[in-house]
């Protein structure tokens, strides 16, 4: 029987040192938003709630899918434990719908840069290590300094006389504060997250961010613009882009605009861009295997990819079924294959693969899968953006490639 994990994130509308904090708008998005789209995209999470007791918070937090169990004002003061509103929660939904899970997950809504793989890893390694609880930490080599009540300055994390390099101190982790993981029935019994062997699950340095003050929110605007928005301009400074074996893309919001045209006789049109038949052509010209996955059965779907050469299937309920099949019968590598999606329906297929793209325009669930953020709509050049940066990638590789060698004759 699978894994229950019950992901819930504490998002109280009373904040000193911010305003507002967890509805300002961080990367285009209300900040409790980011929370919700990562877990909504983690593998293992199998129930999403917010807890709060703010209704515009509510009113978001629904917006962007999850589920919402308003907090008593008592549990949600400056001083409140946010293990209480998880208990809260716990007990809410054992009253209501005699639902246990197995595993319950504290998510911050503080921390923005939180991925989906930030919250599978701490799952998988509270799972794999039979551990009791497990967090979310990131590499830390910094020298601590404290005072003493006397003032006087103390070595936390070191022995000040013996500077040591990096390589030779023993490795040490600071919290995200992001994301910890807990198993229901012993939480239950401690009341808090680090009862019983806890194990660690490390992420990416960059991913560690809190908003706690002013600042914090330009530094997290920052990266997020560095992370979900790619150059117009293929091949700008900086740009790092790896080129997939294959190319598997959705229909609707990729190759179109995602609007349909019905005539008054129930014929369906869409919008498409000669710029992304280009970009097609293009790819098909270096060689990239492709193919169209799409749930609609129409015309338009066939006359489209029949036009632009594209191997397609139509009618797909399981997306991921076959795309597993796909890449089994081409010998493909899963992990070196790309998936371009725009909706709900393309997460776990963009999750399946090693790398994942979506148009700028896409729902939120297919941003925040995607590891590749187009700087374009669906069906305006998103497809020819995919493919200029390939073509780009492919020519800076050949630049950098040794010189070839030629045989001497004789």
């Amino acid at each position: 029987m699978p894994v229950q994990v019950l992901a819930v994130i504490p998002a109280r509308g009373g904040s000193k040192g911010i305003i507002g904090k967890n509805l300002r708008i961080v990367g285009g998005r209300p900040l409790v938003a980011h929370s919700i789209l990562a877990a909504a995209a983690a593998r293992h999470v199998t129930r999403l709630v917010v807890s709060t007791d703010d209704e515009e918070i509510a009113r978001v937090s629904e917006a962007f899918g999850a589920q919402v169990v308003r907090r008593p004002a008592a549990l949600a003061s400056d001083t409140s434990r946010s293990e209480d509103a998880l208990l809260h929660v716990l007990d809410v939904l054992e009253r209501d719908e005699a639902f246990v899970p197995d595993v319950v997950l504290l998510i911050q809504c503080t921390s923005p840069l939180t991925t989906a793989q930030d919250i599978d890893g701490t799952v998988e390694a509270l799972l794999a290590d039979a551990a009791d609880t497990s967090v979310a930490v990131a590499p830390f080599h910094y020298f601590l300094w404290a005072r003493d009540e006397n003032g006087a300055s103390i070595a936390l994390n070191h022995d000040k006389t013996q500077r040591l390099m990096r390589q030779q101190r023993r490795p040490e982790f600071i919290e995200t504060g992001a994301v910890y993981a807990m198993r229901t029935a012993g939480f239950r019994v401690a009341g808090h997250r680090f009862f019983g062997t806890t194990v660690l699950h490390e992420t990416p340095v960059e991913n560690r961010l809190e908003i706690d003050e002013l600042p914090d929110l330009e530094l997290a605007e920052e990266r997020l613009r560095t992370r979900m928005a790619i150059p117009a301009r293929a091949g700008q400074a900086g740009t790092r882009f790896k080129v997939p074996a294959a190319i598997i893309f959705d229909f609707d919001g990729v190759h179109t605009d995602d609007r349909v045209f019905v005539d008054q006789d129930g014929r369906e049109s869409v919008v498409c861009s000669r710029r992304d038949g280009m970009g097609v052509e293009r790819l098909r010209k270096l060689g990239m295997p492709m193919v169209v996955l799409s749930k609609e059965t129409n015309a338009v779907v066939a006359a489209r990819c029949a036009k632009l050469r594209l191997e397609h299937f139509q009618g797909v309920e399981c997306k991921l079924e076959l795309l597993r099949q796909w890449i089994a019968r081409n010998e493909l590598d899963a992990s070196a294959c790309m998936y371009v999606g725009n909706d709900t329906n393309d997460v776990e297929c963009m999750q399946y693969v090693g790398m994942s793209a979506a148009p700028r325009d896409a729902h939120p669930s297919a941003i925040a899968a995607a590891r590749l953020v187009l700087d374009a709509d669906g069906g305006r050049g998103a497809v020819r953006l995919l493919a200029d940066l390939i073509e780009a990638a492919l020519a800076g590789a050949a630049q950098h490639a040794p010189a070839p060698t030629r045989e001497r004759a004789g």
